[in-house]
């Protein structure tokens, strides 16, 4: 009988050496002409309805191989490799692993069979559930042919790790992955994998820059733009964290006032509270929120972080007509008074006075808003006011108002 290299074995061969692995012409035994035909009859089985059969038959003539010469354990291992791919087409996963595992433990097999046994015996655990295993067998796996690892292989060791919840080296083979990603980006599950692993690693920044490559590139959910604006002020990055819900508001994917009332906050905290006051505004006017009192002092504090004066003013007056309250019209007395919009400070500081008690500071303010329009017979009486009700300065006004001939170069309140 003539021996040669059975076909299945040579397309095998074609596939490892596709991989960059060194050939096998040299490496496998030569097997007599009726091992090769058995072995391609059960290879053609493969393609078949009844793997299980194949399997059993692969595994009764893997076993009436043991203890025979180099050829025949070559064939044994060919013989379990068939009965592995027969169990993985039922999903028997673990059962296939172990057949791949004993292949790749028979003497005289060629390494680049083991390697190629090993990755697939990896896999195969890790798809049976037994991740720990699995983990430890690709990491071998990948120390040994790194050079032949797809991105697949990568991610899937990042997977591994995540699950068994091992966030350093998960975010570790993370950067791998992604540098090999590099030239086509990564998809959508494995961005949203590296941002959740690179968090539990502590590393909010690769976290928010996967997070922020995965809203550019696809519609995500809800809680995906929160957690990137999360992160973003967690890094102290507040203008960012309001970019970013803007952007996801504008998607339709936050909806509702809990959000807008949230890209609103996020807007003054990031530095941008004309923005705010711009939503605000509309929402209030639309009746996308609803137009009381908390939402009007919200808008009122948007403008005047703006230091739009005009709109501030006038949103704290509504504000305050609508309160009555002393507070609301002190703060627009205050906020008149620092912008030199002296008749509505005055008015607001008295309005706040018969709203609620005067405070010696209103009545100091009073004054001073008095003097600077020209009236000191008002601002006399005012400061006369902030004297009786404790201040401290009432006096050095009072006096500077008299050595001055009630002029306009007092002290400064």
């Amino acid at each position: 009988m003539h021996a040669r290299l059975p076909t299945f074995a040579v397309v095998l061969l074609a596939g490892l050496m596709s991989l960059g692995l060194p050939g096998l012409a040299c490496a496998a035994p030569a097997l007599r002409s009726d091992m090769v035909e058995s072995l391609e009859r059960m290879q053609s089985r493969l393609d078949g309805d009844d793997a299980a059969a194949l399997a059993d038959d692969a595994r009764a003539a893997a076993a009436r191989l043991e203890g025979g010469n180099a050829a025949d354990r070559w064939a044994r291992a060919l013989f379990l490799q068939i009965a592995a791919n027969a169990e993985s087409r039922l999903d028997h996963f673990e059962a296939a692993a172990d057949l791949f595992a004993r292949a790749r433990a028979i003497d005289d097999v060629a390494r680049e069979y083991r390697y190629r046994w090993l990755h697939q015996e990896a896999r195969l655990r890790l798809r049976a559930g037994q991740t720990a295993r699995g983990v430890e067998l690709l990491g071998q796996w990948l120390e040994q042919n790194g050079a032949a690892a797809t991105d697949d292989d990568r991610w899937l060791m990042v997977q591994g790790l995540a699950t068994l919840e091992r966030w350093d080296g998960a975010a570790e083979w993370a950067d791998r992955a992604r540098r090999g990603d590099a030239a086509g980006g990564s998809g959508g599950r494995r961005l949203a994998l590296a941002a959740s692993v690179y968090q539990r690693a502590g590393r909010d920044a690769e976290a928010l820059e996967c997070l922020d490559e995965l809203i550019t590139a696809a519609e995500v959910t809800a809680d995906t733009w929160r957690r990137a604006a999360g992160l973003a002020q967690r890094l102290d990055r507040p203008g960012r964290a309001a970019a970013i819900w803007e952007a996801g508001w504008r998607r339709g994917a936050l909806r509702g006032q809990d959000a807008l009332r949230q890209l609103v906050q996020l807007h003054m905290a990031g530095g941008t509270p004309a923005r705010a006051a711009e939503y605000l505004e509309r929402a209030l006017s639309d009746g996308q929120l609803e137009d009381d009192l908390a939402n009007r002092r919200l808008l009122a504090r948007a403008w005047s972080a703006a230091r739009d004066r005009d709109a501030a003013l006038q949103a704290w007056r509504a504000v305050g007509e609508r309160s009555q309250a002393a507070e609301d019209w002190r703060q627009l007395g205050e906020l008149a008074y620092a912008w030199g919009r002296w008749d509505t400070a005055i008015e607001a500081l008295r309005r706040a006075r018969q709203a609620g008690e005067a405070t010696p500071r209103d009545w100091l303010l009073e004054g001073v808003a008095a003097l600077e329009r020209g009236d000191p017979d008002t601002a006399r009486a005012a400061f006369e006011a902030a004297r009786q009700a404790g201040a401290e300065q009432a006096d050095a006004w009072l006096d500077s108002l008299e050595a001055a001939g009630a002029g306009s170069g007092a002290p400064s309140g």
